[in-house]
């Protein structure tokens, strides 16, 4: 969370009822009180006279003022970043040693003028959730399910076939409260709703589930506020841009959110502090003041959030993907959540933030998370699967869900008094969370039963819930909830209320600038373009070279026409690779968008204005290469017509494919609307079929065809010049005017501007089209939720259920497949590759980054060994030169197969490595995935049915039975859980 983050309010219309809620009783205390007008250090007379200076300043010009290293006059706009890493540096050295102190002087300085921090507490009451849901595979999106699917609405309405959802409970009437100044940890196993109760109380439920009950900040509902921006929710899937550097990811996050309430608190505080002639620390005046001034806060506040979170070493190293090499698996985890923290929101719902993080990281931020929350007044709500014991221990809360309920909420120290008044007790050396974990679990449950004179029977999650109620601890809650917030108590910076951290111009500028990044980092794209143009430029001279096109006849006339509509193709087809990039950002735009990070024309706009260079660019190469060459006439003023025309053309052809991008949101379906597009705009485009031929009911698509309006305009400015304009015998009319009529085009010489024009229309419509598709859309993947065919939402008893799996686990009991063991062994193993641009930039000298430093060790057959090393360490980098995965790099050692050089063609045979990227395909089915994979893993003499008895047994090895007929899905939607995919 950012450390001096005082709630969300904006504009100077609000920032009076800001300062008269703050208490203004204690100005005549300071003001008498001689303590506080000195420093807590030595100050020479110079820095006094300074700061009297500072002090004398409009209270405007004050704030942008300050003193750094405690001499040193600094106007804050004129901040540098290494000035900024190095204030952070002297305030926060050591993140886990000094953050603290950090955290207590900005608290100090603003209890000494008596302001009073904004705080928000969240109430959810009878909170419900349910999801309309298939049982088993007819929730697969095969073609009859989609049919059968789509009639079945209609047939339900009619009473004719009964309807075969059912009512999946994700959350079942739970109600709490999650108090400021505490930490509160969120348990539960995986699909126990965690990801949907941290999602509704940060107003971010999808509106596809049925919702009930109600979520409340300070006693207002959501429709009174922003909660999107009053709060934070930090989802546990990593979603980046993979060529922004770390800094630069964060830089954008904070740029875009904002600074919330800070100008407006820090300015009452200096005018306080001025009156009680107080003087504040330099180095705390210098920062706070940066960080509450827009356009600022994306230096101090970065490099302050980078170095809590142990991101600074790699600060300057792109975040990669699947495609670009970047930073580890826990690294990109850090800067998902740091993405958040560097904005100016009170509330955090922070989803499985620990996944790929060691102990030791997680516990590191964690202990800053709960610092800034009691310091300084936040409210935080995290998710861990199970956290160490040392990190368990911070939390001050405990939430503990299971099976839809809520089976404990409330303080830490009671939450091992509650079990064990239901006989179930953890054992000494045992982690608490772990017990927590298992104690509601039927597989688990027993071996922390204590009451040996009772017979044990399993405690379902509904039982410990009701008697939670019960428990002192839970009477205490439905107390607390009786009595309904008093909304008086609100502090007016507490709630937000407008949409956007910044302005309008602000956010445009912002997302320029982005964008103008990517395209710089993507320059090869555009290079590739160039060459491929001028390639192309090339084989269409030799084609159509001058020497050989005569200005004679209507076949020569054919001639041309076919050339300069295969320049018209040139330029649309080259507008198709807008299709790819835009669907590449997708992802990411659609979380930033619905964080309200920016709207969808900041987005837009530049990714057509910034590309309009681009397109003059590849149009001069394309005509200045071709045109005099190809034979077109020489009139200076045509050739630059036809450059006009074309760059329209190719604007308008990028802001079709940006449009469908838009709407078809994955490669596969926008590629085939692409395609179609195309084929549509060739068939009726006036060219392959004349507008004579074109039947009566599709003359419409004639004239809605953007190509035909371009092959209009660049036959006209072509068939109209001086080596066109003679009659042919027995003709009425000049060459070029037969020939263009010839084709079923118009040639009057008016419509080469009609063409254009009409062109100009399009590519606006389509760019406007393209930023209403973004502003409105949402991603594909959302599959229907499945039920499981065994489960008891099926309406499958228990015992039935028990009984089928008894029986498929007597079948499959000891069924082991031959292997033959291998050992494995690497000496001075070295890994390295070029030194990256940015670290060169940051004064780097060496020509190769080493990742790995003369790594040597053994696997032995029958051993298990545990491979362990801080984030960032590089265990999987050493993993994946043992395995063959690095591609590029140099490797450098030995690596022996059972005393073999390893050769990779038969090493792939026999190893199998599981990567931490869960990259399936998503929709097949949990069971056809591993089919799938013994298929094409096991050996030819493997028959079918011991293939399909092995899957078998694996998945009740990684308890994913009852998913068999689940859909793998995709991150962030309706599928398999992120702990469920990982297995």
């Amino acid at each position: 969370m950012e450390p001096i983050d005082f709630g969300n309010l904006r504009g100077s219309s609000l920032r009076g009822s800001v300062k008269g809620s703050f208490r203004s009783d204690s100005n005549s205390i300071f003001r008498n009180n001689n303590i506080f007008n000195r420093s807590s250090r030595d100050e020479d007379d110079e820095e006094a006279l300074k700061w009297a200076a500072l002090e004398k300043l409009p209270t405007f010009d004050r704030l942008r003022k300050g003193l750094l290293y405690g001499a040193n006059e600094v106007d804050i706009h004129d901040l540098g970043n290494q000035q900024s890493k190095d204030l952070v540096d002297r305030l926060v050295k050591v993140a886990d040693e000094d953050n603290e102190k950090f955290l207590l002087k900005l608290r100090d300085r603003i209890d000494r003028v008596g302001l009073d921090l904004p705080t928000i507490e969240v109430r959810y009451e009878h909170l419900k959730i349910q999801a309309d849901a298939y049982v088993g595979s007819s929730a697969l999106p095969t073609f009859i399910n989609f049919m059968t699917n789509f009639m079945e609405p209609m047939l339900n309405s009619l009473h004719i076939v009964p309807n075969r959802k059912r009512k999946l409970t994700i959350l079942d009437d739970v109600s709490g409260i999650i108090k400021p100044c505490r930490l509160t940890l969120l348990l539960g196993p995986p699909g126990s709703g965690k990801t949907t109760l941290l999602l509704a109380l940060a107003g971010k439920l999808d509106t596809e589930l049925k919702a009930s009950g109600k979520v409340t900040y300070n006693g207002h509902e959501m429709n009174e506020f922003v909660p999107q921006r009053t709060s934070a929710y930090i989802s546990q899937h990593d979603l980046h841009i993979g060529e922004m550097t770390v800094r630069e990811t964060l830089e954008f996050s904070a740029r875009c959110q904002g600074v919330g309430s800070r100008y407006e608190m820090l300015a009452e505080l200096s005018r306080r502090e001025k009156t009680a002639n107080i003087k504040p620390d330099p180095d705390i005046d210098v920062f706070m003041k940066a960080a509450a001034t827009e356009g600022q806060e994306a230096n101090v506040v970065t490099d302050y959030v980078l170095k809590i979170l142990g991101l600074d070493i790699c600060a300057d190293t792109m975040v990669g993907d699947e495609m670009v090499r970047g930073i580890s698996g826990g690294q990109k985890k850090r800067v998902t959540t740091g993405e958040m923290l560097v904005g100016p929101s009170k509330a955090l719902f922070m989803d499985e933030i620990s996944t790929g993080l060691d102990s030791s990281t997680t516990y590191s931020i964690v202990n800053s998370l709960r610092q800034t929350v009691q310091i300084l007044k936040g409210t935080a709500v995290i998710s861990l699967l199970q956290p160490a014991p040392e990190t368990y221990n911070l939390f001050d809360d405990i939430i503990l869900l299971s099976d839809s309920v809520i089976v404990y909420q409330g303080p830490r120290e009671d939450v091992i008094g509650f079990f064990e008044s239901m006989g179930f007790k953890c054992p000494e050396r045992k982690g608490v969370a772990d017990f927590l974990q298992e104690v509601t679990s039927k597989k688990d449950q027993q071996q922390y039963w204590v009451r040996r004179d009772e017979p044990y029977r399993f405690i379902t999650s509904k039982e410990f819930s009701e008697a939670y109620q019960a428990f002192h601890v839970g009477r205490k809650l439905e107390e607390d909830l009786a009595v309904s917030y008093d909304k008086r108590k609100s502090h007016p910076a507490a709630l937000t209320t407008e949409k956007y951290g910044i302005g309008k111009k602000q956010l445009f500028e912002v997302c320029k600038e982005r964008e103008y990044l990517l395209m710089k980092r993507n320059s090869f794209v555009y290079i590739f373009k160039f060459c491929q143009l001028f390639i192309m430029a090339l084989i269409s001279m030799t084609i159509f070279f001058r020497t050989e096109m005569k200005h004679d006849t209507m076949d020569d006339g054919g001639i041309y026409a076919g050339a300069l509509f295969f320049v018209i193709i040139m330029n649309m087809f080259n507008g198709m690779s807008e299709l790819g990039m835009i669907i590449y950002k997708l992802p990411v735009f659609f979380k930033q968008r619905d964080l309200l990070f920016f709207p969808a024309w900041a987005y837009a706009i530049p990714s057509w204005i910034l590309k309009i260079p681009v397109t003059f660019v590849e149009t001069a190469l394309w005509v200045f290469l071709t045109y005099y060459v190809m034979g077109f006439d020489p009139h200076p003023s045509r050739l630059f017509k036809q450059f006009l025309l074309l760059i329209i053309v190719s604007q308008m052809a990028s802001g079709l494919f940006r449009f469908i991008g838009a709407v078809g949101r994955s490669l596969g379906v926008a590629s085939i609307f692409g395609s179609f597009a195309l084929l549509l705009q060739f068939a009726l485009g006036g060219f392959v079929l004349s507008r004579d031929d074109v039947k009566n009911w599709w003359i419409w698509g004639y004239w809605t065809s953007p190509m035909m309006y371009s092959v209009n305009a660049i036959l006209v400015n072509e068939f109209d010049g001086k080596r066109w304009k003679h009659i042919p015998p027995n003709g009425t009319e000049s060459l070029g005017a037969a020939v263009v009529r010839g084709r079923g085009f118009f040639p009057d010489a008016s419509w080469y501007w009609i063409g254009f024009g009409t062109l100009v229309g399009f590519t606006i419509v389509f760019n406007i089209c393209y930023t209403i598709a973004l502003a409105y859309l949402k991603p594909f993947g959302k599959p229907q939720a499945m039920i499981p065919e065994d489960s008891e939402d099926a309406q499958t008893t228990s015992a039935e259920t028990e009984d089928s799996n008894s029986e498929s686990q007597n079948k499959k009991k000891g069924m082991i497949l031959p292997f033959e063991p291998h050992s494995v062994t690497f000496d001075d193993v070295m890994y390295s590759v070029n030194m990256p641009q940015e670290m060169k930039d940051q004064g780097a000298t060496e020509d190769r980054l080493v990742l790995l430093k003369g790594v040597s060790g053994a696997f032995r057959p029958g051993v298990l060994t545990a491979l362990m090393g801080v984030s960032g360490a590089g265990k999987t980098t050493l993993m994946d030169v043992l395995a063959g995965r690095k591609t590029g790099g140099y490797i450098e050692g030995d690596i022996k197969i059972s005393g073999y050089p390893k050769k990779q063609d038969t090493f792939a045979r026999i190893s199998g490595y599981c990567e931490q990227n869960d990259i399936h395909s998503p929709y097949v089915t949990v069971y056809e995935s591993l089919v799938y994979s013994a298929w094409l893993r096991l050996p030819h003499n493997v028959d079918t049915k011991t293939r399909k008895m092995f899957v078998e047994q694996v998945m009740d090895l990684v308890e994913l039975g009852p998913l068999r007929s689940a859909l793998v899905g995709l991150p962030g939607v309706n599928g398999l859980s992120t702990e469920q995919r990982k297995r």
